[in-house]
């Protein structure tokens, strides 16, 4: 563990993480709020908040992945977040102007970006961590993700209310140009270019045949487009159950993001020491942890009771760790380098295209009752545990074609 904290490219990492981490859940306190006052707290316009979120990334999530395996990854991850810097300050401007609709477009271009700069913030992982050490390098960086996650929403609620919508894209600007700086002193790492580059489309084929060679990934896949849905029916309306079965208001809701935060904290830390177990173990720990959050998500929506309410999301926070932990363990462990960007390509536009069907749908299940569209919600992580009970532990880096044979 010492020799992790020596680690530049970790430490820079898990930094730049942070430092995005507080732009993204200011930008989605701040936007949530500013929406739900422009349009007079109409549930579909928070829904297709949470769609424009994810459109994005379930259109250039196999692009971006595919080419974060070609292009050198720190020159990735500075540019994505300097472009990220710069459309805000555009993005700034027009709402200044009186086009308070361009505050869509902020969720839009971060979602964008990311899907070019996370894939190669793993193969740096890949390539410059200790694959011993892996493991716990995720825990901690869920870790520090989650200490913003308690705080985010606090200080995303702060800004918004004492200084509104102009002073929270401020905040984006400055959080995304502070990490494309500190992530100029990552050490160089050039891709091989001695073969020519084949055809995107090609490697995008490649990838995409790559995931339904591996039983692991094919499971992965499905299990993210179930849990994407359940996800995308539930987000939009975390607001309004907390405003319709516990009588609060709005602004409650960043308690409750708060204590989620709280479980992932402590789940990161316990899931950063121990590790091996957590390893060694995951394909117990998946089904356990999906059908842990399909009983959780049932009694959110028929808790009358903050401190209920509350104590689940906390829970849950900690059970949603080690599911994280454990996924992004096994794409960076099981997967061959050369394949990282395709296979997080592959995969995450499934679990996006699941959060828009989830979102299309979340208003008008909203419309029946919260009691259906919670119910669906864990019907469909339920069946996420169930197909997850098939997993075995393997290691399919092994298995992954050569470059050679690429060729």
């Amino acid at each position: 563990m010492t020799s992790l904290f020596r680690s530049r490219v970790f430490l820079i990492v898990a930094g730049a993480d942070l430092l995005q981490q507080i732009g993204i859940w200011v930008r989605n306190m701040a936007l949530l709020f500013y929406i739900m006052e422009q349009t007079g707290n109409n549930p579909t316009a928070v829904a297709l908040l949470t769609a424009l979120e994810y459109l994005p990334i379930f259109v250039f999530s196999m692009i971006g992945g595919t080419l974060a395996d070609r292009w050198n990854p720190k020159k990735t991850v500075i540019i994505g977040d300097s472009l990220s810097a710069v459309s805000i300050v555009v993005i700034l401007g027009l709402v200044s102007a009186g086009w308070w609709q361009a505050a869509f477009a902020a969720t839009v271009v971060s979602a964008v970006v990311s899907q070019f700069s996370q894939p190669s913030s793993s193969v740096l992982f890949k390539r410059h961590v200790p694959e011993e050490l892996i493991g716990a390098a995720i825990g901690i960086t869920q870790s520090q993700m989650a200490i913003f996650m308690i705080g985010g929403p606090i200080l995303g609620t702060l800004i918004y209310s004492r200084l509104g919508i102009e002073a929270s894209l401020g905040v984006l600007i400055a959080v995304f140009a502070l990490a494309a700086l500190i992530q100029l002193a990552l050490p160089p790492s050039p891709r091989d270019t001695s073969p020519a580059p084949s055809p995107l489309l090609r490697d995008m084929r490649e990838g995409i045949r790559y995931v339904a060679g591996k039983p692991n990934l094919r499971l992965t896949a499905v299990m993210f487009l179930l849990v994407g849905c359940a996800t995308g029916i539930t987000q939009p309306l975390d607001v309004f159950v907390t405003m319709e079965r516990l009588g609060l208001a709005k602004e409650a809701v960043q308690w409750f993001e708060a204590l989620a935060g709280v479980g992932l904290l402590a789940g990161g830390i316990i899931a950063a020491v121990f590790s091996g177990v957590v390893d060694r173990h995951r394909s117990r720990i998946i089904p356990l942890a999906l059908m842990a959050l399909s009983i959780g998500t049932v009694i959110e929506v028929l808790s009358l009771w903050p401190v209920l309410t509350g104590s689940v999301r906390f829970l849950l926070g900690i059970i949603m760790t080690f599911f994280q932990i454990v996924f992004g363990a096994l794409i960076i462990k099981e997967v061959d380098e050369a394949y990282i960007g395709r296979t997080n390509g592959a995969i995450v536009p499934l679990m996006m295209g699941g959060i828009l069907i989830g979102s299309a749908i979340s208003g008008l299940l909203a419309e029946i009752s919260l009691f259906a569209a919670y119910g669906v919600s864990a019907a469909l992580t339920a069946a996420g545990a169930a197909l997850a009970t098939r997993l075995r532990t393997t290691d399919a880096a092994k298995h992954a074609p050569t470059h050679a044979e690429n060729a």
